[in-house]
């Protein structure tokens, strides 16, 4: 049954399943479904801090390629990925190796992000991130970047 419900009611297996576990039911688990949607949440993790690392990269280049617009939304859109980034991995510090490889992924969505939202070109934009890990949470990177409290 709990197979089944896992097919046609996702909420309640979720909550049957949290229910076999509290009592120590583990014959009636469903342990290849379970497996998987805690694999999958260990990847919405990863997503998740690729998905802030993109926006924050983003802002970097506009930051970086446009200094005549540069104003308080992207100093504060900096400001609020900084801090969600460094909460997520505080709260899931075995992120953090992971890191240099999610920066790659989340410069390239970064990429996608300018290419929409500027009047440059995709390909003309750099490439290869040249962001460091220091400065991705450095509160003064970029230059200009200081944020007064608004």
């Amino acid at each position: 049954m709990t197979s089944k419900l896992y097919e046609i009611d996702f909420h309640g297996w979720t909550i049957e399943q949290s229910q076999l576990l509290e009592l120590g039911k583990f014959d009636g688990l469903d342990l290849s479904n379970l497996a998987e949607e805690i694999a999958s949440l260990g990847r919405q993790q990863r997503q998740e801090l690729e998905n802030r690392l993109a926006i924050l990269l983003g802002h970097f280049l506009k930051w970086t390629l446009q200094p005549e617009l540069r104003g308080k939304s992207w100093k504060l859109t900096i400001k609020e990925q900084r801090r969600q980034i460094q909460r997520l991995i505080k709260g899931n510090p075995s992120l953090k190796p992971y890191l240099s490889e999610a920066i790659i992924e989340g410069y390239a969505s970064a990429l996608i992000l300018v290419a929409q939202e500027t009047p440059f070109n995709y390909q003309d934009l750099p490439q290869e991130c040249s962001f460091k890990i220091d400065q991705i949470f450095d509160e003064k990177f970029p230059d200009g970047i200081e944020i007064e409290p608004y």
